[in-house]
């Protein structure tokens, strides 16, 4: 009986380590960060409510994707990851998950992503997200990011994606207002990227990818950021000035704006500051769409109050 027991707790302790394994290499705290932004993209589509079957099939859907490429991306590199202090941890890196497993996991979840777009969403919406699926785990991954530092610039377009996707699955069209919110994402991946390449620029070194700091050293990577940062200031506004937002998320885009320039300007005096820059560049863009929303709604609320 015991002995029974003993192995009915070891199997379930190693299908619950195997699901954990599948889970890493999804890249969840990423994979929130592109649901987030693609429901913010699906909110700021429609005047009133996201109807249920986009903001559940198309979140579903846009999620699963990302979950795919993050997949791949770790089949792909996982020599390099092996090497690397940052991800050397990774399911796939350390062999705890073998290459054609991921692979397997990777291709089944991109396909059932595909297939819930096409079903219950739009066919345009899936074209877009298998675009973006690629652009990640095929073209930056295999190739951009080992043959430019330039990479996380072009590769960026990937990541910006999700807001329009979002949009997409609500309206079925790509609007211009759905473009800013792209313009957005993909001007401030690279400040993003840049400040943790910096702290991890040894790493990338040994491993020959080519990402900015290692190829032009760390001036120059500071001073893009202290560039790009002042760029994704003036992008920020945008959305105000086409009157897309209003006043509130004006508010909300200068003080942000101006607290990631003041960590911008701060790394280029001192190279210590990049991981805080880091940390503050995915909190500057939770608070920024989180501003798009509110300001959003705002009309929609004073309507219900005054009624």
């Amino acid at each position: 009986m015991m002995s029974e027991q003993l192995r009915e707790f070891s199997l379930t302790e190693a299908l619950t380590e195997q699901l954990r394994d599948y889970l890493a290499v999804c890249k969840l705290k990423v994979v929130a960060l592109i649901v987030f932004t693609a429901m913010v993209g699906m909110f700021l589509a429609t005047p009133g409510l996201v109807p249920l079957d986009a903001l559940v099939f198309g979140t579903l859907g846009i999620g699963m994707a990302a979950a795919s490429a993050a997949a791949i991306n770790h089949v792909v590199d996982r020599h390099i990851d092996a090497r690397m202090a940052r991800t050397r941890h990774r399911p796939v890196a350390n062999g705890q998950l073998s290459s054609r497993n991921c692979l397997l996991f990777a291709v089944g979840t991109g396909l059932l992503a595909m297939a819930i777009l096409v079903a219950f969403v739009n066919s345009l919406t899936a074209v877009l997200t298998f675009a973006s699926l690629i652009g990640y785990a095929v073209i930056y991954t295999l190739y951009l990011k080992r043959a430019t530092p330039q990479n996380i610039v072009i590769g960026g377009a990937a990541g910006a994606a999700p807001p329009v996707l979002g949009w997409v699955a609500v309206t079925g069209s790509v609007d211009p207002h759905a473009l800013l919110l792209f313009l957005i994402i993909f001007v401030w991946t690279p400040p993003h990227f840049w400040a943790l390449a910096i702290h991890r620029r040894l790493e990338y070194a040994s491993v020959d990818i080519p990402m900015l700091p290692v190829t032009h050293g760390v001036n120059l990577t500071r001073l893009h950021i202290l560039l790009y940062t002042v760029l994704l200031l003036l992008v920020s506004l945008l959305p105000y000035l086409t009157h897309m937002s209003g006043p509130l998320y004006l508010v909300g885009a200068l003080a942000l704006g101006g607290r990631f320039l003041q960590h911008a300007w701060r790394l280029l005096r001192d190279e210590g500051h990049a991981m805080k820059t880091f940390g503050y560049s995915i909190f500057y863009l939770m608070a920024l769409f989180a501003f798009l929303l509110v300001d959003h709604y705002i009309p929609l609320l004073a309507g219900l109050v005054g009624a």
